[in-house]
């Protein structure tokens, strides 16, 4: 890894050495020490004759930043000393889909420099969804992959543009039909499987489990897939017997699987000892929400310190420092194109916005995402004293808050989130934008949010540990590792902006 320090000081000495300036952006992309190298690069890019790789990093520097304004004219300026650069030309096509500017053009203009990139061939069908052309996106797709069977990450893409345009019948078809064509593909399967069960399709997966292993043979992948489909469906003997073959295999999704069947099927203890036997690993993080689970139905002290601490669950009411919530929420809904919610996610009952909500340059949006980032800086303020050995409390708290996701959720009538937790994030939030009416004169939890409360699916009866109640403009943040979902409400709307900040480096 390239240490940041040794490239910012070869860089002062030599401010015009184009090299060490690149070395320099690409370690301060690594370490997140951008906003130190930046002023440095953009000097050196203005100085420079028409240096497109400097203007180019600059770009980077300020995307990785989330200031799309500043990267759109540095990477336009690249484009204009290197016309015929697939990567810069890419680059421009990303900043301007990020930021919620047309990128339809940019894309294909990417393409012709690079006609193989998948990563631009999918970015452009993500900023047609964004266009509003999701159908046309969904049938040109498909059409690519009927002559490029083999290409999975087009595959994973479609299915996800299929179920959120609603089609929740045919969205694994193009994987059926390119395994017709290539029945050994072992990726292909392993798609379809992690599909079909994300989906809930146990049925499905149980029969595609059989097919798979007709076409390749038994393999670690199918005992494991099995594993996890017989649990979901309550076959604890058949899933019993598929983990005892894993029971050497070190991988954090093996465990957390098992531990979800063990709890699933009663054995507490059972689950518990797995856990320990896990929770002081480098990348445990998927393992906490389980943990939170067993000490509480054991009445273990260390739940307490898990999610018990004062400040580990904030509330801001923020909406004096907000935009103008009715034109807000009008940005908002605008940005809605999807007819059913993504694939796999908590909700139910509505819609969710596709991209980085707040990578986007609407002035609602930046002012939404400055008034979100005060908001969280007081959050991390406010956390208890640091501790090594605790998922929230252990990173560093002096770096500037990064978003890893950030979305809008529309929930309309009797729409709600499954219970639910984001182990890619370091916190998760809720934001109010606009609420119901009919929330005041129903259920007095009605679209409230439940934090602590684990997933039906597991058949635990453990009731929320805390219920915080909705308000438009109110802001709550909490450790991505704690379980959270919401209560249905009636009738009417409920629009929400929701972030995951990243775990600082």
């Amino acid at each position: 890894m390239l240490n940041f320090n040794d490239s910012l000081a070869r860089a002062r000495t030599d401010p015009d050495d184009a090299h060490a300036l690149e070395v320099l952006a690409e370690a301060a992309l690594a370490s997140q020490d951008e906003a130190e190298a930046l002023p440095i690069v953009v000097a050196a890019a203005q100085r420079s004759a028409g240096n497109a790789r400097l203007w180019q990093w600059t770009g980077l520097l300020h995307r990785a930043l989330d200031d799309r304004v500043a990267a759109i004219p540095a990477f336009e300026a690249a484009v204009r000393f290197a016309p015929n650069d697939a990567r810069i030309a890419h680059g421009l096509a990303r900043v301007l889909l990020e930021a919620g500017r047309p990128a339809i053009a940019a894309f294909e203009r990417a393409r012709g420099l690079s006609p193989a990139d998948g990563d631009v061939v999918l970015g452009m069908y993500a900023a047609k969804l964004a266009a509003g052309k999701g159908d046309e996106a969904i049938r040109e797709l498909d059409s690519l992959l009927a002559l490029n069977p083999g290409w999975v990450a087009g595959h994973n893409d479609l299915l996800h543009l299929r179920w959120m345009m609603g089609d929740k019948t045919a969205f694994v078809s193009s994987i059926e039909r390119a395994l017709m064509a290539l029945p050994r593909h072992e990726a292909l399967w392993q798609l379809l499987l992690s599909t079909l069960v994300r989906g809930d399709r146990f049925d499905e997966a149980l029969a595609a489990a059989g097919r798979a292993r007709n076409a390749l043979g038994e393999h670690p992948f199918l005992i494991f897939n099995e594993a996890v489909i017989c649990s979901e469906m309550g076959l604890v003997a058949a899933a019993d017997a598929c983990f005892r073959q894993m029971d050497e295999v070190d991988d954090i999704e093996v465990a957390v699987r098992h531990v979800r069947h063990l709890l699933r099927s009663g054995r507490v203890d059972s689950a518990a000892k797995l856990i320990e036997r896990w929770i002081d690993a480098p990348d445990a993080t998927p393992i906490w929400p389980y943990a939170a689970i067993v000490w509480r139905l054991a009445g273990d002290a260390r739940f307490d310190w898990l999610e018990r601490q004062d400040g580990l669950i904030g509330v801001f009411d923020i909406a004096s420092e907000l935009p103008p919530l009715a034109r807000l929420a009008d940005v908002l809904r605008n940005l809605h194109q999807a007819r059913f919610q993504h694939f796999n996610q908590s909700v139910r009952g509505g819609t969710q916005t596709d991209g980085a909500l707040l990578s986007r340059i609407e002035p609602e949006i930046r002012d939404l995402r400055a008034a979100i980032v005060a908001a969280t800086r007081s959050y991390i303020a406010g956390l208890p004293r640091a501790d090594l050995r605790h998922p929230t409390l252990s990173p560093r708290r002096d770096r500037i808050p990064r978003f890893s996701g950030s979305w809008s959720v529309r929930l309309q009538s009797r729409g709600f989130h499954a219970n639910h937790v984001h182990p890619a994030g370091w916190l998760s939030s809720a934001l109010y934008v606009a609420l119901p009416q009919s929330m005041e004169r129903t259920d007095a939890q009605a679209g409230w949010l439940a934090i602590g409360e684990p997933q039906a699916e597991l058949g635990l009866a453990l009731p929320a540990a805390q219920l915080v109640e909705p308000k438009v403009g109110r802001l709550v943040i909490f450790p991505s590792t704690m379980w959270h979902g919401t209560r249905p409400f009636l009738d009417g709307e409920r629009l929400t902006v929701a972030f995951d900040v990243r775990r600082p480096l």
